[in-house]
């Protein structure tokens, strides 16, 4: 607020137009900008003020609070990078199959396949073994009737000669078959026990894998914990350090035409010194219309 519109207001007064809510408001708008004004002013200058005296305790505070605020954001930075990198490595232990679990689980399959080809073998063996069976079963019958019905005939001794060496050769094949099938058994609880091996390997990496991805969760827990003291530590520095800019720009801009040091220390903020005694001004006059003063 101007003079001119001081006297305006107060003429106004005079025919009963009081607006003390108003100006109230107005004066409180125009401290909330002076406040801001004062903290940018002493942000701004707060270096130069090292030589005068009234401003020492809030220099000194400030270098002290820097270096603690510098302190603070180094240790936030290699916090977060450390974290970052907890959150990659949890990342990629849940994503990224390891090369060695990749290796088990080829040669679970290589197992697998085998134990597949050497059921087929089996079942190839049985198949043939119960056919041989089937033929000796036959010829069994046909010597049984050959022998009754060769009454001393040289020709049915003959058939019943080439029968019986017949049988003995269907024996004989399925004698082999059968330890062909036992030798293929052993061979799949061979391969069985090997599957069960890989597995047992497969399962211990998985546990490993959950186990170190559990440890980068905990890394993960209390970095975020450590981000968040020192934060709330950033922002009390933050905030004790706005309050002595203020109080640093407050003094030096309602002493810069008095004091040389003062005057020297904002010479190059001038404009805002200005803006800053115009709305003192204001405020004191909205103060006066309201009748607060």
């Amino acid at each position: 607020m101007t003079s001119t519109r001081y006297f305006i207001a107060r003429f106004a007064q005079a025919f009963g137009y009081f607006r003390r809510s108003q100006r109230m408001g107005d004066a409180a708008s125009e401290m909330h900008l002076l406040r801001e004004a004062e903290a940018q002013l002493g942000a701004e200058i707060w270096e130069k003020v090292e030589g005068i005296e009234a401003l020492s305790v809030e220099y000194w505070n400030l270098r002290k609070l820097i270096k603690e605020r510098d302190d603070v954001r180094a240790r936030l930075a290699a916090c977060q990078k450390r974290l970052d990198q907890a959150h990659e490595e949890r990342t990629n232990l849940l994503n990224s199959p390891p090369v060695i679990q990749q290796e088990l689980l080829d040669e679970r399959t290589a197992l697998l396949t085998e134990i597949e080809n050497l059921s087929l073998n089996r079942e190839q063996i049985v198949t043939a073994a119960r056919e041989v069976r089937r033929a000796y079963v036959g010829l069994k019958m046909k010597l049984e009737v050959l022998t009754k019905e060769s009454a001393g005939s040289a020709h049915n001794q003959e058939d019943i000669a080439k029968v019986k060496t017949r049988l003995t050769e269907l024996k004989n094949r399925f004698a082999g078959l059968k330890l062909d099938r036992i030798r293929i058994g052993e061979e799949i609880e061979t391969g069985d026990a090997k599957v069960d091996l890989v597995d047992e390997k497969i399962k211990g990496q998985q546990q490993h894998r959950q186990v170190e991805a559990s440890s980068a969760f905990q890394v993960i827990s209390e970095g975020n914990k450590e981000i968040s003291i020192l934060r709330a530590e950033s922002g009390v520095l933050d905030t004790r350090m706005r309050q002595l800019y203020a109080e640093i720009g407050r003094y030096i801009s309602r002493h810069a035409n008095q004091d040389l040091a003062c005057a020297a220390a904002a010479a190059s903020h001038s404009g805002l010194v200005d803006v800053m005694r115009a709305l003192r001004r204001s405020i004191a006059l909205n103060h006066l219309l309201a009748g607060t003063a």
